[in-house]
């Protein structure tokens, strides 16, 4: 693992008070920014400081080498989050960014002896539950036509050739990061898991989703919400209000 990682070039982070009481931590999905969950700076309280990963080789790390393995992402994210381990830290991870948010929780218990406030994630199958894809080997088009059906991308980036080049390979090794990890054992996290499914989604049947009880001897609850992959755009104030409420029955209990 490098010991040169740039905690502040890894994460957004939304200014709050100069003392946080907490932090989350948001991972985005497979083609997905910072940028998409901008709103989330400002949907918590003043003591919630709001870290959003910045995934290499796109935006302002547009030259940085994409990454294209789980456990060189997980690696990463995990070694430049110790400088924002002073106060309880909670994760949440949409789609590809669940997978990595485990897998950043398992490495925060294992190597750091940090358990997360709580796991929540979203759209996407427990590890055991993972079926391998081979998308990342396929064409361009067929690539495309996947971000496509899922959504969460402006499809203008598309359908412009200049935009279409400059994107398409970050999109491709998220894409591999999908397609090369899991399923693998159903290792338990030391954190309540929290797990989010749009209705209609397709890649992720509510039944699938609730296999993260699986890995969440601390408690799981499952919120089933109207909408397709990307649920969370119609549903923010839901989702958010769910994790905000989640801090309310640790403080209680």
């Amino acid at each position: 693992m490098s010991t040169a990682i740039d905690s502040n070039r890894w994460f957004r982070k939304y200014a709050v008070t100069a003392s946080p009481a907490r932090r989350l931590v948001v991972l985005p999905h497979a083609g997905g920014s910072a940028s998409f969950f901008h709103t989330w700076g400002t949907a918590f309280d003043s003591a919630t400081e709001v870290l959003v990963a910045r995934y290499p080789g796109r935006h302002d790390r547009l030259t940085d080498p994409c990454v294209e393995s789980m456990e060189e992402l997980a690696d990463n994210v995990t070694e430049a989050l110790l400088p924002f381990l002073d106060v309880p830290v909670t994760l949440f991870g949409h789609s590809m960014g669940a997978s990595l948010a485990y897998e950043v929780a398992l490495r925060l218990e294992q190597r750091h002896g940090t358990t997360p406030a709580a796991l929540h994630v979203s759209s996407r199958r427990a590890p055991h539950r993972l079926v391998p894809r081979t998308l990342h080997l396929q064409g361009d088009d067929a690539l495309i036509a996947e971000v496509r059906r899922l959504g969460g991308t402006d499809g203008i980036l598309f359908d412009d050739p200049d935009l279409r080049e400059i994107v398409l390979p970050a999109i491709r090794a998220d894409f591999t990061i999908v397609g090369t990890y899991g399923p693998r054992d159903a290792a338990p996290v030391g954190c309540p898991v929290y797990a989010y499914i749009g209705d209609a989604d397709q890649s992720t049947p509510p039944d699938e989703m609730a296999a993260w009880e699986d890995v969440a001897p601390g408690g799981f609850r499952l919120t089933v919400l109207p909408g397709h992959h990307f649920y969370l755009v119609e549903q923010q104030d839901a989702v958010t209000s769910a994790i905000a409420e989640s801090w309310a029955v640790r403080a209680s209990g």
